[in-house]
């Protein structure tokens, strides 16, 4: 480029920064310079309200393994060897549902192959056709094992297994492993209280599932509307705590009684999870009690900056 070009440039560029007149250019920046600081100094910062325990009050459990956590932050609240291995049992099915509901369409028709007759099942017959999501309130609702492996042998056993403990690391369940879909007692099935309830929180972010292990009871069809199957959701503190909204229970002897439950209080989100539990149920009730006596909320003042 000409001399010429820089000489202009550079004159202009001084002239605009030491001019003593009110140029409309540098007055532009001024303004847009002080609307910003004026905004930065106006700037509010909103902060969520947090949880306070009152340590005075020890829910009586007979529970294992516990943990209790606030859902918008995470944060725990009642901890009881959070990170000691557990048989699952049927709460296996929460990340077999979130692996399934991946996989399929929720109306994709699924033959049914082989099946199995042992423990909770819906009784489902080889060479019936039902669609995924059927399958699903089975599994969930129901807590069919026949339900779950069926949902497993479609894609392939093994890959749907390899695809289960693949999910779990994805959600960070670092003390999880599994062999199966449906949450049989096995050497290389083992969970935490922790671990269940990142499952669980991962299960509530589903609207699709979510909707499912809040359903007390539904009758479902095969596609031919040719057999209809009554399932009732085994967590019987379903509609009797106001606010709890499932999540998935499991039992088996070496696991003992496990329960995951979704509960809602004064506008708060709760997971619960018990393991090992000598009564699910008595336990979990305990521990909504104990949240609605004990668990409080500091509003922090909402600070400015200016």
């Amino acid at each position: 480029m000409p001399i010429r070009f820089y000489f202009l440039f550079l004159a202009t560029t001084l002239l605009l920064l030491f001019y003593p007149g009110e140029h409309p250019f540098l007055q532009i920046i001024a303004y847009n310079r002080d609307l910003f600081i004026q905004e930065e100094l106006n700037h509010t910062y909103e902060l969520h309200p947090i949880p306070v325990i009152d340590e005075k009050t020890t829910p009586y459990i007979t529970a294992g393994g516990v943990y209790v956590v606030e859902l918008a932050s995470f944060t725990p609240l009642y901890q009881k060897n959070e990170h000691i291995h557990f048989f699952p049992a049927s709460t296996t099915k929460i990340i077999t549902a979130l692996v399934a509901s991946e996989l399929y369409r929720p109306d994709e028709v699924i033959t049914v192959e082989t099946v199995t007759s042992e423990g909770q099942v819906m009784g489902l017959q080889p060479g019936e056709r039902i669609t995924a999501e059927n399958l699903l309130y089975g599994a969930l609702v129901h807590s069919g094992n026949d339900a779950a492996f069926v949902l497993a042998d479609h894609f392939g056993y093994n890959s749907f297994v390899e695809r289960m403990n693949t999910k779990a690391q994805e959600l960070g369940m670092a003390d999880s492993s599994f062999t199966n879909p449906a949450g049989f007692d096995d050497v290389g099935q083992l969970t935490s209280p922790y671990d269940l309830a990142l499952a669980g929180r991962a299960l509530i972010q589903n609207p699709y599932l979510k909707k499912m292990v809040g359903t007390k009871e539904i009758v479902i069809s095969d596609v031919d509307y040719s057999t209809f199957y009554r399932l009732s959701n085994v967590n019987k503190l379903l509609g009797e705590i106001q606010g709890l909204g499932g999540l998935k229970t499991g039992k088996t002897e070496q696991a003992g009684e496990n329960l995951v439950s979704f509960y809602k209080h004064d506008g708060h989100d709760y997971i619960i999870v018990v393991m090992r539990s000598e009564d699910r149920f008595s336990d979990t009730t305990a521990l909504v009690d104990w949240i609605i006596s004990s668990v409080q909320y500091i509003i922090p003042e909402i600070q400015s900056t200016q």
